[in-house]
């Protein structure tokens, strides 16, 4: 199997319910969003995909992000926004792109400081991590 990531980043504000301490707590984090692209096979250029492309679809994403106060993004209403939510939005909208090119996500990982970190996995990673009969 081959897999691509590409890394970028953004800033935003956010509240978490229900953890205790200060995160719940209006705070901020300058995250890093890396996001993995896989697949068994590669283009007739020898390429899984062109790292343009993958970063053209994220940054897309993050604009929606970037210098917002996560709780009043219409998709976190009624829930946390978390590295761990924001992680599943992310992964859930690449889907959507990389469906159209016959390709899998594999994960999005979403650092909220340079030592913490949150993976998201979905159907790409389950579909190629299954042992072989």
């Amino acid at each position: 199997m081959y897999e691509v990531t590409i890394k970028q980043s953004f800033s935003a504000a956010h509240m978490l319910k229900d953890v205790g301490g200060t995160c719940e707590k209006l705070h901020g984090h300058n995250f890093i969003v890396e996001v993995s692209i896989c697949s068994t096979s590669l283009t007739d250029a020898g390429i899984l995909i062109d790292f343009r492309i993958l970063k053209q679809w994220a940054d897309e994403i993050l604009k929606e992000f970037d210098h917002k106060y996560l709780n009043e993004i219409s998709y976190f209403k009624g829930m946390s926004p978390s590295s761990e939510n924001v992680a599943r939005y992310i992964y859930n909208r690449i889907s959507e792109k990389v469906k159209k090119s016959n390709l899998d996500v594999s994960r999005v990982t979403v650092w909220e400081s340079e030592d913490a970190r949150v993976s998201y996995y979905g159907n790409g990673y389950a579909r190629y991590s299954k042992p072989k009969r």
